[in-house]
C-alpha cells in the first residue's frame, strides 16, 4: 500500500488525545480503538461496519486496523473541525481538555 499509508497507520497508533470529541462512524471494514482506563490500562474496542464511537476530549487513545488492513471511517464534528493530535507527553497531561476529562472520570 506504500510508505504514505504505512506512515498514516503509524501516526494513528501513536498514543494521543484531542482537545475535542472524536466521533467516528465506520462505513466499511473493521479496526480497533484502544483507550486508557481510569487505571491507565489499555481497553480495546472492536469496531465494525455500522458502529459509531464517541471518544471524549482529553482521553488518551490510539487506533489500528485488523488483519485485513482495511477500514473506511467518517469523522464527524459538532463545531469547527480540529484534527490536531497531541501525542502523550508530561506537558500534554496539563492541557485543559485532559484535566477536564480526568475530573469527570
Amino acid at each position: 500500500m506504500g510508505p504514505a499509508y504505512e506512515d498514516k497507520v503509524k501516526m494513528f497508533f501513536n498514543e494521543h488525545l484531542h482537545e475535542d470529541e472524536e466521533i467516528r462512524y465506520i462505513l466499511d471494514g473493521e479496526g480497533f480503538f484502544d483507550v486508557r482506563s481510569t487505571e491507565d490500562e489499555w481497553v480495546r474496542i472492536r469496531l465494525v461496519q455500522g458502529d459509531l464511537i464517541i471518544l471524549p476530549a482529553g482521553i488518551y487513545h490510539r487506533f489500528t486496523t485488523d488483519n485485513s488492513n482495511y477500514i473506511k471511517a467518517m469523522r464527524l464534528f459538532k463545531d469547527e473541525p480540529k484534527w490536531t493530535p497531541l501525542n502523550r507527553a508530561p506537558e500534554v497531561d496539563g492541557v485543559p481538555a485532559r484535566q477536564e476529562y480526568l475530573s469527570r472520570a
